[in-house]
């Protein structure tokens, strides 16, 4: 045999093996999701759970397809962002960005020092500490918008509040992100400067283009053939995460911006092409984020990952009530509101892994992962029975049995 050929054979067999393990994977998240309607839940935990029996440490390795699976992954969150646009206007970010920034002052205080204080605890350096608070503090957009869709909830008088405040954060992740990446790598005061501010430059840009010349960009990849709408929003959409990502600003807020620009038929339209891709690439996602978390770190870090989501899920609560109060939704809506933000995921993760190389970075990344894990199964899981829980009649000024009905936007 040549060696061209020999090639050839190696690569048929290796292909061979990753179909079967992308099949067989794919398969496996159908059942899942099945289990999960038949329960009336997202199917969020249960994909999560089957990534940490499958990843490393666990019980199966997908080592020939585990690159193609993180690529899929990276997309996932990009079009979990992008139908996350689709469902908001311009305008109402105008709107959120002028009321919502004592909102997400809040957020922030309540939610970044539980994380800086259990690092200082610890006794870890600054930095690390530093990052834990940006773990602590970043709720989920890619899960929370995944939850929102799968409970059909886009509609509810508390969603624009939970929108509104995912956007700060995300909007904060420009600054912040930069900044820590300075830090760890020991930059000085000058260098670090530059970096945020061009961040700071990269995201007015967008948002400009995306409020004001946003019909344009609708005309531009409009077209009555639906299959050229899929192709034109889905290839926008990775132009500006990539661009996005080079200019040192997050990918999924460029994809967030482009969901965001589009308008009128052209949203609409686009929403229901996309859905379906959002679901098959978001499953992805969910998987390959918990492969990548080891079993076996998981028991040493468990208390204090265990302590740490109860106080945050506690903030996100008091945040999530206070933002829904703000807009005049009713009790159960403001408890809604609140339990959708307790999840955290690709954010976190990021963070922690900028703090791989610090003198802390093992203990860093072991609780993160435990810690977004734990939030991740129980945000979605909170969410869904958020409206049974009994509310006092005082609270909510009518009689409880009412207020607990209003699942849909009236409530």
């Amino acid at each position: 045999m040549t060696l061209g050929a020999a090639v050839l054979a190696a690569t048929s067999s290796e292909n061979a093996r990753a179909f079967v393990e992308i099949g067989a994977l794919t398969l496996l998240l159908s059942v899942m999701a099945r289990i999960a309607h038949r329960l009336g839940i997202t199917a969020i935990p249960l994909y999560l759970l089957a990534g940490l029996v499958l990843g490393d440490g666990g019980l199966v390795s997908l080592e020939v397809s585990e690159d193609f699976i993180a690529l899929i992954a990276e997309i996932g969150v990009l079009l979990l962002l992008l139908t996350l646009g689709l469902e908001y206007s311009g305008e109402e970010l105008r709107a959120g960005l002028r009321s919502g920034l004592g909102i997400g002052a809040l957020d922030a205080v309540v939610n970044f020092l539980p994380g800086l204080g259990l690092g200082l605890l610890l006794g870890w350096e600054l930095t690390a500490a530093l990052l834990l608070g940006g773990v602590t503090w970043i709720s989920s957009s890619g899960v929370i918008s995944k939850v929102l869709a799968d409970l059909g909830r886009m509609g509810n008088r508390e969603t624009p509040a939970i929108l509104n405040l995912l956007v700060l954060e995300d909007l904060a992740m420009a600054i912040y992100l930069p900044i820590v990446a300075a830090l760890v790598v020991g930059r000085s005061t000058g260098a670090t400067a530059a970096t945020v501010g061009v961040a700071l430059v990269v995201v007015a840009v967008i948002l400009t283009v995306a409020m004001r010349w946003g019909h344009h960009i609708s005309r531009m990849v409009g077209h009555r053939a639906d299959e050229a709408l899929l192709l034109g929003v889905f290839g926008l959409t990775l132009l500006v995460a990539g661009l996005a990502q080079q200019l040192q600003v997050s990918a999924a807020i460029g994809a967030f911006l482009v969901g965001l620009a589009l308008s009128g038929p052209v949203q609409e339209r686009a929403g229901a092409l996309v859905s379906p891709l959002r679901d098959l690439f978001a499953a992805a996602f969910f998987v390959f984020f918990s492969f990548q978390i080891d079993p076996s770190t998981i028991p040493e870090v468990l208390v204090p990952a265990i302590a740490l989501a109860a106080v945050t899920a506690v903030g996100k609560i008091v945040v999530g009530w206070a933002a829904a109060a703000r807009i005049g939704a009713a009790v159960p809506g403001r408890l809604r509101s609140g339990t959708a933000l307790i999840a955290r995921g690709e954010f976190s993760i990021v963070i922690a892994a900028l703090g791989v190389g610090l003198a802390d970075g093992g203990q860093l990344g072991a609780l993160a992962a435990a810690y977004v894990l734990l939030t991740a199964v129980l945000g979605p899981l909170a969410t869904k029975f958020a409206h049974v829980v009994p509310v006092p009649a005082r609270l909510s000024g009518r009689s409880v049995a009412p207020a607990l009905a209003g699942t849909d936007g009236s409530a």
